[in-house]
């Protein structure tokens, strides 16, 4: 089944990131894929993808990254997730997420865009009429 087998290719890309290794991304992106991470990032072609995953790589750990579902309708894919990363300078980052995918039609992805939504979430109007926004500073994203 056509979903199925997206479904794999995606969960292979997490894989990839969870396990910090390459097995096969210039497989599932074509050459001239746009992938833009959603805090601004943007990268043109599969070589770029890789530099960047590889680089990246250098400097963090992706140790989750959990697909909460899937939503297909024809050439696109709408993942939603939970993601946590550490940073070498111990930095952790954790936050929901949502990746619009669309696929060639030999199931290739062209192009990738991820939104965040912060985790720490609250509600400002629980003391009365008057929002009470909580004292921090704003997410990347």
């Amino acid at each position: 089944m056509l979903t199925d087998k997206r479904e794999q290719i995606v969960r292979l890309w997490f894989d990839m990131w969870l396990r910090a290794e390459d097995m096969g991304l210039t497989d599932i992106f074509t050459a001239d894929a746009v992938y833009i991470e959603s805090w601004g990032p943007e990268y043109h072609g599969a070589a770029k993808i890789r530099q960047w995953f590889a680089e990246w790589n250098t400097r963090g750990r992706v140790f989750q990254w959990e697909i909460k579902q899937f939503f297909h309708s024809g050439t696109q894919t709408v993942v939603e997730w939970y993601f946590k990363n550490r940073m070498n300078d111990g930095r952790t980052e954790a936050f929901d997420g949502v990746s619009i995918i669309r696929w060639t039609e030999d199931d290739r992805i062209c192009a990738l865009q991820e939104f965040g939504c912060n985790e720490h979430r609250y509600d400002p109007y629980q003391n009365g009429g008057t929002p009470e926004f909580e004292n921090e500073k704003a997410k990347w994203f």
